[in-house]
């Protein structure tokens, strides 16, 4: 008898500004920064999902433009999506998700960031068409860039 494997999914959003800044948003729960982004709900694709909470954390919407990589973290079972998006409406509202949202550039990026994230904006930056499709073990938080 197999055992069926169970996966949590996440999808993420990857938005800059004209000055190329990059937007996070700082977590209520946590005082880490992360790019907007979640958890994908049953019956949901994670581009859908990445549009979704976009909204929920930022009050913004957007429209996904392309897939920047899928981040398997074996330690978790978790698969992530990352997308380069673009915003069609709305204005940045602070809630109960995200105390903070703000662009930086990628020089200024907070140290309180999250790794993952941080490797995942630098696969955006590195602005090749291959999608990226890796392995994420690391859960330190410093920025080293």
């Amino acid at each position: 008898m197999s055992v069926k494997q169970t996966f949590t999914i996440g999808a993420f959003a990857i938005i800059v500004d004209s000055e190329n800044r990059i937007l996070l948003c700082l977590r209520n729960d946590y005082d880490l920064w992360n790019l907007p982004g979640g958890g994908v709900d049953d019956g949901e694709a994670p581009w859908e999902c990445v549009i979704r909470e976009v909204k929920e954390e930022t009050g913004l919407n957007i429209v996904v433009e392309k897939l920047i990589g899928i981040y398997s973290k074996p330690e978790h079972n978790d698969l992530v999506f990352s997308y380069k998006c673009k915003i069609v409406s709305g204005d940045i509202q602070i809630n109960e998700e995200a105390k903070e949202i703000k662009y930086f550039h990628i020089n200024e990026i907070p140290q309180n960031t999250i790794q993952k994230q941080i490797e995942r904006i630098k696969d955006y930056l590195a602005n090749n068409d291959t999608v990226v499709m890796t392995k994420q073990e690391d859960d330190s938080i410093l920025l080293i860039i």
